[in-house]
């Protein structure tokens, strides 16, 4: 598998980056070892998670994704993986936490305490990307970047990064490390697919210019982009078929914006792109998501081994311009599907 440097650093990491964030809910610890011994095999050395995960988060199943990815890495030699994890954002706004009773925040002490849970339950002494969660732009940056740069200090965080970081707060950032002389964040991990591909109005370019790395997540649209919803019926066990009937507001509107008339009419057309060009659709999305000079790892997700080998069909896989002007074709008809 091809390899790509992420942002400034010394870090280089595989093309595909193996998601975790179903282990431990959806995923039961077995299958993920399965999944994780054959992304290991096909060549994938970049594993996300968090402390929050498995996701939906829940009190019942919380941190239970890095413990089973901390017993996993037992099985390898520490030097051979890289590992991505996060630290909440403020549990006051959008969404409360089931960590550290809902009252996180990016100070300090929250940073502090998290890195050391994190550490105890992936079973290392380094995290090799530290991740903030989601952003807390009223609080500002300054004790955030400082509380992580003393954890590089430590030796327990190589490199840093954000996640789900608007344009706004990614220069924010930047300036707040030039002035006060501390670390940047290397990488951005942001919602980026084919029916979403709000990254390319801005941040993309902030991201060329500033040599910082995009980590796609949900490239695959929360599984959208798999055709699975096409059908006539939804699956039944599906992530946004069980978020619609839940009874929590959030989970029903997060539903409602990766499936709506303008995410499966997108799907649609894609998968006659797909079939055209003699791929899935799944491989398409994936291949799609890393085609762009900004992205150094895309993150795929799986709950069996039979998902993960679908989405690996794109290691290899570089869509021609013609493909490429098809795609761009379908999202002109259909703008911003998701919003």
């Amino acid at each position: 598998m091809k390899k790509r440097r992420l942002g400034k650093t010394g870090m280089v990491v595989s093309e595909i980056c193996m998601g975790t964030m179903t282990f431990g809910s959806s995923c039961d610890e077995k299958e993920a070892h399965r999944i994780l011994n054959k992304a290991f095999d096909s060549g994938i050395d970049f594993y996300d998670t968090a402390e929050i995960y498995p996701v939906p988060p829940e009190a019942e199943y919380v941190h239970a994704t890095e413990k089973i990815f901390g017993n996993w890495l037992k099985t390898k030699k520490r030097e051979s993986i890289l590992i991505a994890t996060k630290v909440c954002g403020p549990g006051h706004g959008w969404f409360t936490p089931p960590v550290r009773e809902g009252k996180t925040a990016l100070d300090r002490r929250n940073i502090k305490v998290a890195i050391e849970g994190s550490l105890k339950r992936l079973g290392t002494d380094y995290i090799d990307l530290y991740q903030t969660h989601w952003p807390d732009h009223d609080f500002g940056f300054e004790e955030t970047l400082e509380a992580l740069t003393e954890l590089i200090d430590e030796g327990k965080v190589r490199y840093i990064g954000s996640s789900n970081e608007t344009a706004w707060g990614t220069m924010k950032s930047l300036e707040v490390s030039r002035t006060n002389k501390l670390a940047r964040y290397e990488s951005i991990q942001n919602n980026f697919s084919i029916l979403n591909r709000r990254f390319e109005d801005a941040l993309s370019d902030i991201c060329r210019r500033e040599q910082i790395s995009l980590l796609p997540y949900s490239p695959l649209a929360g599984g959208v982009l798999t055709g699975k919803y096409n059908g006539p019926t939804p699956p039944e066990n599906a992530r946004f078929t069980r978020y619609s009937k839940l009874p929590t507001e959030r989970q029903r509107r997060m539903a409602h914006r990766f499936l709506n008339e303008g995410t499966l009419a997108s799907t649609k057309e894609l998968i006659e792109i797909a079939k055209e060009a003699g791929i899935s659709v799944t491989a398409l999305s994936v291949a799609w998501s890393k085609q762009h000079d900004y992205v150094a790892s895309t993150i795929i997700g799986a709950n069996t081994v039979e998902q993960l080998e679908e989405s690996l069909k794109a290691s290899d896989l570089i869509l021609s311009d013609d493909i490429l002007k098809k795609i761009d074709e379908v999202s002109k008809k259909i703008p911003y599907p998701m919003g």
